[in-house]
Order: C-alpha cells, then sequence, then structure tokens
C-alpha cells in the first residue's frame, strides 16, 4: 500500500504560527519527503505530521521565556528544536543529536529554511557542553534517565521541559530518587494546547 505525501495544515495551524507559518510549512514537506526517504519519520506518520508533531511542538512555545537559550537534547528529525525556532525568532535553539546521518538532515534543513537561530552539535547528551535557560526533550528516554543526561545542562534558574504522554506521573514517581539526588526544586506536569490530544510536559526546575 502506497502512503500519500500529501501533508495539508489543518485549519487552526496557522493561528499556532504567529512567526514562521511559511517555514512551517516547508519544513512539513521536508519532512514527508526527505525525513521519509531518509529514515528519520515514518511512512505511516506523513498524515499525521501536524498533528503528532508541529503541532504537538509549537503549542509548547508560549511557555517558554523570550530570548532564551535553548537545547534539544536527542532531537531527530528537528522536533521540537526546529519547530520552536521557526515560531519563536527570539530564541537560541541548539539542536543535540549523535548520529551523522540525523546532523546531517538537520544542516541541511536548517541551511533550507533559512534559520539564522539555530545551531546544530553532534554529541551525545551526556558528553553535551554549555548551559541553556531551557533543555527539552521528545521521545528521547524516560525521565530517571532523562534528568541524568539533561540536568547538567540546565542553568541555574532554568527548566528541563520534557514533551511526555500519559506516562509521565508514572515517570515522575519512577524518578523521584534522581530528582531528589540531583537537586531539582520543583516538578510539574502541564498540558499545552488545544489539541485532540494535548500536549503534556513534564517541568522540572532548577
Amino acid at each position: 500500500m502506497t502512503v500519500s505525501r500529501e501533508t495539508p495544515p489543518p485549519p487552526e495551524a496557522a493561528g499556532a504560527f504567529v512567526h514562521g507559518w511559511g517555514q512551517a510549512q516547508a519544513y512539513a514537506q521536508i519532512l514527508a519527503h526527505a525525513g521519509v526517504d531518509r529514515g528519520l519519520i515514518g511512512p505511516r506518520e506523513v498524515p499525521r505530521l501536524w498533528e503528532r508533531h508541529l503541532l504537538n511542538s509549537v503549542v509548547v512555545t508560549p511557555r517558554i521565556p523570550e530570548n532564551a537559550t535553548v537545547a534539544d537534547v536527542g532531537t531527530g528529525a528537528g522536533l521540537p528544536g526546529l519547530v520552536w525556532a521557526m515560531a519563536r525568532p527570539d530564541l537560541q535553539v541548539t539542536l543535540i543529536e549523535p548520529l551523522l546521518r540525523r546532523v546531517t538532515f538537520l544542516e541541511e534543513t536548517v541551511d533550507e529554511l533559512g534559520l539564522q537561530n539555530v545551531t546544530v552539535v553532534r554529541s551525545r547528551a551526556e558528553d553535551a557542553t554549555g548551559t541553556f535557560d531551557v533543555v527539552t526533550a521528545r521521545a528521547v528516554a524516560a525521565l530517571d534517565k532523562l534528568m541524568t543526561w539533561c540536568w547538567p545542562l540546565v542553568a541555574p534558574g532554568g527548566v528541563l521541559l520534557a514533551l511526555k504522554g500519559r506516562t509521565a506521573a508514572e515517570e515522575i514517581e519512577a524518578a523521584r530518587p534522581t530528582l531528589r539526588r540531583l537537586g531539582a526544586t520543583s516538578v510539574d506536569v502541564r498540558t499545552y494546547g488545544e489539541l485532540a490530544v494535548p500536549t503534556t510536559v513534564v517541568e522540572v526546575s532548577r
């Protein structure tokens, strides 16, 4: 069975992108074609690229402070980091990804979209350097492991925004010893977006 590569945006998508609407549409096409051909996106994800991936990412952007530095750990095809960079040109976004083929895709995509506020770094999370106002990860690892990798990258006063699903509360309970050991000051679960399935974010403040 052939899966269509068409990616028409739903009616609410344009309103979600105050900035970067044209870039978002171009990015959806890149994901549907080069992203699938190069194994970064599964073919069956194409019909739900907007709802499951782009909108799922962009609805979190109101939570990010103005002019923040952001690190997207294990970004893969650039989610949520590239979407945040398009929608929020005030942000400085660093995409951290260990696999060369994904890094190459990201660099080509950043160039094609003309994004001036994105840096691509080839590194494992635990080897990355620097600190950031916001560190994020989407579908990378359970919170316990994610904290160990990402917490050193969170600047004092900063926050880890881990995009999660229905298991968020269970992951927090499993990670309690690690959260205490690392000195997290607060942990909250919030949902964002008027979507069929709102985006669930575990927010860990430093």
